[in-house]
């Protein structure tokens, strides 16, 4: 594909990764995500509908955009979802659709969404116990979770992806039973360093726990790790087996081993705002492009000036790092 035709930054990083929340709304209250009591969610006539979801898709698609993630908030409390995700995949260009669900409805949506084109679903999970999962989530979900990773599982998915935020003086026991899970049935577990997107803005670099801890721990507590070769060098997750083969184990090591200058991805907000870094401090507005019915040319050139301006990275670990205004449940993950 011919450069001007791609989503290029000033840094030579192509994006074809687009990360689409579709809700900011959930069913439960992650305190990394969201504050546990009066959320403040967008009004439902600024989400964007269906209809200009995939409206702007078919515009990002000839632009070399061709791997698609739905988020939120929760995206499976979004009506019809199977149905949007059919919608995109019928999308020329579009190979790739992913979900990120914290897999309390995949009981009754798991069948549709692998039926309408869905290949790859990550559950966010951050405890194997129940009283933990509690605490974590504010919610008393623990077993609809496990019954949604089996109904995953039940569809056809394979491998399923389950995310752990690793939390300091929190999850350190969670560890060895997620690489136990790993072992017992193929799921991949992905363990996430705590990043500043917490809504009450309590996030401190003490309660990182980092990638590099974890492996050892899982190293004491069951086997060593050994690499695996990355074939996707844009992938977030540096991942890992146990040395006797079994067991897969990625890590997204955002504060200790930034992947920046790999980044492919950008975002799109469920209220319509494109973002070029999770961190991104400014937005493109495009829903108010679309309601206005600007042309397809001007929707594009927005896009292309929003990647353009893309940061060298998120400076986390600087003390120029301001954490945006949006949480992670109104970013979308």
């Amino acid at each position: 594909m011919e450069l001007q035709n791609q989503l290029i930054d000033s840094f030579g990083r192509a994006h074809n990764n687009l990360r689409i929340s579709v809700t900011d709304r959930c069913n439960i209250r992650c305190f990394y995500c969201m504050p546990s009591e009066d959320v403040q969610f967008v009004h439902r006539s600024k989400i964007l509908s269906f209809e200009e979801i995939v409206g702007f898709v078919r515009l990002v698609a000839p632009l070399g955009v061709n791997k698609i993630r739905l988020t939120g908030g929760e995206p499976l409390v979004r009506k019809n979802i199977p149905e949007l995700v059919k919608m995109i995949a019928d999308i020329p260009g579009i190979q790739d659709i992913g979900i990120t669900t914290n897999g309390i409805l995949l009981p009754q949506y798991a069948q549709a969404l692998f039926d309408a084109g869905l290949r790859r679903i990550n559950i966010s999970l951050d405890a194997l116990n129940a009283q933990k999962f509690q605490e974590i989530t504010r919610r008393d979900d623990y077993e609809k979770v496990r019954e949604g990773i089996r109904a995953a599982h039940a569809a056809g998915f394979d491998p399923i992806k389950i995310n752990a935020v690793s939390i300091r003086n929190l999850t350190e026991d969670e560890i060895v039973p997620f690489g136990q899970l790993a072992r017992e049935t193929g799921a991949e577990i992905r363990f996430i360093e705590f990043m500043p997107l917490d809504a009450d803005n309590k996030w401190e670099r003490d309660k990182v726990l980092f990638a590099q801890e974890i492996r050892e721990i899982l190293t004491q507590g069951i086997m060593p790790l050994v690499p695996v070769e990355q074939t996707d060098k844009s992938a977030p997750a540096s991942d890992f087996v146990f040395e006797d083969g079994v067991g897969r184990i990625g890590f997204i090591a955002s504060i200790s081993n930034p992947f920046c200058m790999s980044c492919n991805r950008f975002r799109l907000t469920a209220d319509g705002k494109l973002r070029n870094c999770l961190f991104s401090l400014d937005e493109t507005d495009i829903r108010k492009l679309f309601r206005t019915d600007a042309p397809d040319a001007e929707v594009i050139d927005a896009v292309k000036k929003s990647i353009a301006a893309k940061k060298e990275g998120h400076e986390i670990n600087t003390a120029r790092f301001i954490q945006p205004d949006r949480p992670m449940y109104s970013i979308g993950g």
